[in-house]
């Protein structure tokens, strides 16, 4: 009898282990460790990161992994729930090269939590993270766009499963024990695209895939059992989320090295959004256009986002990292698109709303590229100024470097953990995996200082 692809995926990533990875996939894998402790350092002092922190310390039980900005140990399950919301609070979290889905929000937080619980070393810790972006992007592979297009939000819906296999490696789990933590990830999917709008919504959704990542590898790992089709059964994943897929993306090339492509963001903002500000900074460094004088604003969208983010009147932050005019308009004055620039008390400026209102958002099929932009800026004394981005800062072809990562790591955590203790913790990623017990790393990132901001500042 053929194998299911679940007992396939599951024999691959039981042998998963991190002598295995290729020397690209472990740098990946390092670089965006950096990366998730800084954006959930700065998202935990967020309105929705506290709630999420307080939420977790409310629940009570066995103190077993670090609240991320707090230093408070709660169960894993609690910590990967509320670490998930917060590495997702500021918009500064990774993307795979589609900008579809952020890998390190379910996949890290469930590894970091699980890692604490069972006191795994770093090279451990590397080679679950390995596993579970992979697992998470192959699911994806599989269900895309269509699943995106249906209303599902990809990270919750198919991190859970990169944040069970994450899990299911550092708990040692067997293969057999895999294809059921998979069967009861699946029970457990979910996450809609409703989420754009003033509230924390979207900040909410990578908070249960997490944490019930954790729940379906420790539930297998007790003897709990679940379906072994839950890819391919008649009423399994990919027949539930999609109108159409491609399972044979789910276990392609599975003896071939998997190559990570993982993306960084300097922008505090959704993805697809990025090439807009990227076309605005390039226009503003070699044009340096009086804002005054500016007739229209014309920016070509590819079909496959042309439809998403076109909200000019945000009323919160939550909105206006989601709004492509907003986010131009602030490039456009302040030459930057980080989180200070998303504060509630920017939204009224009457140049930004100026601007915001002027952005006119079309569609241009001949683009080459999901996210690509093509902004056209046209001046009162006849002047126009283009510029066109395929492929945006952070990208693969267009990659920040080590000192830009690490940059923008200091500038999100230094404001709550301290120079030295920040310095510490980049200290030991880049060393991770020498790391003996994950848990040195996770207990320096109780907040020290005061934090960037709570609920109502920004």
């Amino acid at each position: 009898m053929s194998q299911t692809l679940s007992e396939r995926l599951a024999d691959h990533f039981a042998s998963f282990d991190a002598a295995t990875l290729s020397d690209a996939s472990r740098t990946a894998v390092k670089r965006l460790l950096l990366d998730y402790l800084g954006v959930a350092v700065a998202g935990s002092q967020t309105g929705s990161g506290e709630i999420a922190r307080r939420f977790a310390q409310s629940s009570g039980g066995y103190p077993e992994a670090t609240l991320i900005g707090d230093g408070t140990r709660v169960p894993a399950m609690q910590a990967a729930f509320a670490n998930a919301i917060s590495s997702h609070s500021v918009e500064l979290d990774d993307i795979d090269v589609l900008a579809l889905f952020h890998f390190s929000p379910p996949v890290y937080s469930a590894a970091l939590a699980t890692a604490e619980r069972v006191k795994a070393n770093g090279k451990a810790l590397l080679a679950a993270l390995a596993a579970g972006c992979e697992a998470m992007e192959r699911v994806s592979k599989a269900a895309n766009v269509s699943l995106r297009n249906r209303g599902y939000h990809t990270t919750p819906t198919c991190g859970i499963f990169g944040a069970t296999v994450a899990s299911a490696r550092l708990l040692g789990l067997s293969a057999e024990q895999i294809v059921s933590a998979l069967g009861l990830a699946g029970a457990q999917s979910g996450g809609l695209m409703e989420m754009y709008g003033p509230s924390m919504q979207k900040r909410f959704n990578p908070g249960p895939a997490s944490r019930n990542g954790v729940t379906a590898a420790l539930m297998a790992q007790l003897g709990f059992t679940g379906a072994a089709t839950i890819f391919e059964g008649e009423r399994g994943f990919l027949k539930a989320f999609t109108d159409s897929s491609d399972p044979s993306q789910l276990v392609k090339d599975l003896d071939q090295p998997y190559v990570l492509d993982i993306e960084f963001k300097p922008y505090s903002c959704a993805r697809p959004i990025h090439n807009a500000i990227d076309c605005a900074l390039d226009i503003r460094r070699k044009h340096a256009p009086d804002l005054d004088r500016i007739k229209r604003i014309r920016m070509a969208r590819h079909p496959d986002w042309a439809l998403y983010h076109q909200n000019a009147h945000p009323t919160t932050y939550h909105e206006a990292q989601v709004s492509l005019p907003y986010s131009v308009a602030v490039a456009l004055t302040d030459g930057q698109a980080l989180f200070p620039q998303y504060n509630n008390a920017r939204l009224k400026e009457p140049m930004l709303k100026k601007l915001s209102e002027m952005v006119e958002i079309t569609v241009d099929e001949s683009l080459p590229r999901g996210v690509s932009c093509l902004m056209t800026m046209e001046m009162e004394d006849g002047s126009t100024y283009r510029s066109q981005v395929d492929y945006p800062k952070g990208s693969i072809q267009n990659a920040m470097s080590d000192e830009e990562l690490r940059a923008k790591f200091d500038s999100l955590a230094i404001p709550v953990l301290g120079a030295a203790r920040a310095a510490q913790v980049a200290d030991q990623v880049a060393d991770i995996e020498r790391c003996g017990d994950v848990g040195e790393l996770m207990r320096l990132l109780g907040g020290s200082q005061k934090g960037q901001g709570g609920a109502g500042s920004a």
